[in-house]
């Protein structure tokens, strides 16, 4: 009877009625990164915002491998909005299968362009370990399997002439994990791709002395990709770190994918600059983001909901 009495009430109420039922029971989940990393506290904090921009949709937080993981779980439908590296998410939209994408990822759809991820390598002092050279022999954590880190790992030593056969031992680990095992002296050095100040390095930095190692213009020049740009890491963003250390910095992107409706796409952009100063304090690598460039450049197609909240803003013709 109670069966019979919801069938004739959504007869009752037309279809109008049952899409709203529909709707209500969407959901979007933010594909983010290690928790010692920045992508999750900011997922986290957008999430809040778009959990009351949007109180019809249950809005969720998946921790993740980053990167290539995140594009691919968009992809194949398992999440609704996903950081990921400027460069992976090129590479996904390419279908570059030795960066882990085997065909192309043809349902990715840009949101912003958001602040960049610096490549920090960072070494015990104890090691002795100064240039990009003094890492062969020893023992290096270069991010999770097929992470965004790890991709980056990879063509940034091919880039100064060297592989990971050359150390003694690679470790393929989070971020937080690494500088556990660094913390215990089993490894020697680190390489961590994310905002300034990521939690994993301070923690690091305020256990052990650690020295960051440099990356020049030359090596980043020989990636061959123009997602990697030259920048510094500033004096004083770590524990112990006097003085300015450059390395190679990428732009991370927000995608999202063509499953998703216009209006959630339109929303999420909108709230993502709406909610901007709030962000700020979820991570100070959010105040790097800006409104003006978050369209430009992004190496996927712009989701028609994020386009349309570029026109009405202003950002774009």
């Amino acid at each position: 009877m109670k069966i019979v009495s919801k069938i004739a009430l959504c007869a009752a109420l037309g279809l109008g009625s049952l899409s709203t039922a529909v709707h209500a029971a969407e959901f979007i989940t933010v594909l983010t990164g290690g928790t010692s990393g920045a992508y999750f506290p900011i997922g986290t904090a957008l999430s809040k915002f778009y959990g009351d921009a949007m109180p019809n949709t249950k809005v969720t937080v998946q921790s993740t491998k980053a990167s290539a993981e995140n594009l691919n779980l968009v992809q194949a439908g398992r999440g609704e909005l996903a950081f990921a590296l400027g460069d992976a998410v090129s590479n996904a939209w390419q279908g570059n299968s030795e960066a882990g994408f085997p065909k192309k990822l043809d349902k990715l759809r840009g949101i912003a362009g958001i602040y960049p991820n610096y490549i920090q390598i960072a070494a015990s002092e104890d090691s002795g370990i100064k240039t990009l050279a003094d890492l062969k022999g020893k023992r290096v954590a270069v991010g999770a399997p097929k992470s965004g880190t790890e991709l980056n790992a990879r063509a940034l030593f091919k880039a100064a002439g060297m592989s990971y056969d050359d150390f003694a031992k690679v470790e393929y680990l989070s971020f937080g994990q690494s500088v556990e095992l660094m913390k215990n002296r089993q490894i020697d050095a680190t390489l961590v791709s994310a905002g300034l100040g990521v939690a994993a390095v301070k923690d690091l930095s305020t256990n052990i002395a650690i020295r960051l190692i440099p990356i020049t213009p030359e090596v980043i020049a020989n990636v061959g990709d123009s997602a990697y740009q030259p920048s510094t890491i500033p004096a004083n963003t770590y524990s112990g770190q006097t003085e300015a250390v450059p390395t190679a910095a990428i732009r991370n992107i927000l995608v999202t994918s063509s499953d998703v409706s216009d209006q959630d796409a339109y929303t999420m952009t909108k709230e993502l600059f709406a909610q901007l100063p709030a962000l700020h304090a979820a991570h100070k690598a959010t105040l790097a983001i800006d409104p003006k460039t978050a369209a430009l450049g992004v190496p996927v197609p712009l989701h028609p909901g994020a386009e349309r909240y570029y026109r009405e803003a202003g950002l774009i013709k």
